[in-house]
C-alpha cells in the first residue's frame, strides 16, 4: 500500500477541514494567521492517494534572530510519517522545535501517545500554550435540562441579571468589536494577564466573520456596555475563547447572563457542544491565579476533559536547550513586572 506525506494546496481545503476537530486547525484560521505575518504550512498523510489525516502548522520567528519555532495545536495525534516529514522540513527552515498539542482526550488515546513518545526526536514539553483541560457542555440537551445542571449559585446570578434588565445582544459590527477590545484591555490590566494586540482581533474578525465562524455578544445595562464575549463556531462546536468586562455594576451579574445567552446562541445556530476553551484540572487549587475563571465556567455544568499533553519535536537540540532556559528567565521577569505594575 502506497503511504506518503506531502503539502496540501488550496483545492484540498474542504477535505482538510472535514478531518479537523477544532477551529484552530481550520483552513480559515490558517488564512487569518497568514494575514498576521505568520508562516503557515499544511501537510497531509495519504494512503493510495486518499487523504487520511492533515495538519496545519504555524511558524513563528524569534525576534532579532533567523530562527523560528513551529506550533501544531489542536490536531489529531500526528503519525510517525508526519513527524518524520516535519522534521526534515523544519531542518531546512532553521526551526528549533515544533510544539505539538493534540486536541485529543487523554482517556481515548493512550496508544497514540505511546507511539508519539517513541519517536526519537519527541520530548515531553516543559511548557504548555493551550490549557491542558477544558469543560465541554452538551448542547443537545433542552434549555430546561441545561438549567438543571447549572450550579444553583450560578442559576441565581443569571436570574439577578434578568431581574435588573441586563440586555444581551449579538452584534456583528466593527464598532462592537472595539467595545470588546476596550473591555478586554480593562480586564487584562485588572487581572494581570497578557492578551493579543488589538490588531490580532481586528484581522481575526475580518477573516472569520464572512465565514460565520465568529460571533460577538454584548451585555449592557441602561445602554452602558458591561461585558463582551467573542465566540468561535466550527462545525458542531461553539467556543468561548475571549471576554472582557467592566468594573461597573458587578452586582448585576452580567457575566453570568452573557454565558447563558452564549449557550443558547450555540443551540440556536445548531451546535452540539459548548467548549469553554480551557479549565483547571481535577481538584483545582483555590490559590491558582486561574481558579476564579475555572469556578465561573464550572458553574454551567460542563464535563471536564483532560488532553493528552504537550510535546516538542526537537530539530536543533543545542538551541532547544538554550531557548527553554531563556524562556524561563523571560517569564520570571514578565510575572515580576506584572506584579509590580
Amino acid at each position: 500500500m502506497k503511504i506518503y506525506v506531502r503539502e496540501l494546496d488550496e483545492k484540498e481545503k474542504s477535505k482538510h477541514d472535514s478531518l479537523q476537530s477544532h477551529i484552530i486547525q481550520s483552513w480559515q484560521w490558517g488564512d487569518f494567521r497568514k494575514k498576521s505575518g505568520i508562516f503557515v504550512k499544511r501537510v497531509g498523510l495519504f494512503k493510495e492517494d486518499a487523504l487520511i489525516s492533515s495538519y496545519q502548522i504555524t511558524f513563528h520567528r524569534i525576534p532579532k534572530t533567523n530562527t523560528t519555532i513551529g506550533y501544531l495545536p489542536k490536531s489529531s495525534v500526528p503519525e510517525p510519517e508526519i513527524l518524520n516529514f516535519l522534521h526534515k522540513l523544519a531542518k531546512k527552515e532553521a526551526v528549533i522545535f515544533i510544539k505539538i498539542e493534540p486536541n485529543v482526550d487523554k482517556v481515548m488515546q493512550a496508544k497514540g501517545v505511546k507511539e508519539l513518545l517513541s519517536h526519537k526526536n519527541i520530548v515531553q514539553s516543559p511548557k504548555t500554550i493551550f490549557a491542558q483541560n477544558t469543560l465541554l457542555l452538551d448542547l443537545t440537551k433542552t434549555e430546561e435540562e441545561l438549567l438543571t445542571i447549572i450550579h444553583p449559585k450560578t442559576r441565581y446570578n443569571i436570574r439577578i441579571a434578568q431581574k435588573h434588565d441586563v440586555l444581551v445582544e449579538e452584534k456583528d459590527n466593527e464598532e462592537s468589536l472595539e467595545v470588546f477590545l476596550k473591555l478586554q484591555s480593562q480586564t487584562s490590566k485588572r487581572q494581570k494577564f497578557y492578551t493579543h494586540p488589538d490588531d490580532y482581533f481586528r484581522r481575526m474578525w475580518k477573516t472569520l466573520k464572512p465565514q460565520k465562524m465568529v460571533h460577538l455578544l454584548l451585555a449592557s445595562y441602561k445602554k452602558e456596555p458591561l461585558v463582551a464575549w467573542v465566540l468561535f463556531r466550527f462545525k458542531d462546536t461553539i467556543y468561548y475563547p475571549y471576554g472582557g468586562s467592566s468594573e461597573k455594576y458587578k452586582n448585576l451579574m452580567a457575566s453570568n447572563l452573557i454565558a447563558w445567552e452564549a449557550i443558547k446562541l450555540g443551540k440556536k445556530i445548531g451546535c452540539e457542544v459548548f467548549d469553554f476553551w480551557g479549565a483547571l484540572g481535577e481538584n483545582p487549587d483555590p490559590k491558582d491565579p486561574w481558579y476564579g475563571f475555572h469556578r465561573f465556567k464550572a458553574g454551567y455544568g460542563g464535563r471536564l476533559v483532560e488532553f493528552v499533553g504537550t510535546y516538542d519535536l526537537v530539530i536543533n537540540p543545542v538551541l532547544y536547550k538554550l531557548f527553554i532556559l531563556a524562556d524561563k528567565i523571560r517569564w520570571i521577569f514578565l510575572r515580576a513586572k506584572a506584579t509590580l505594575s
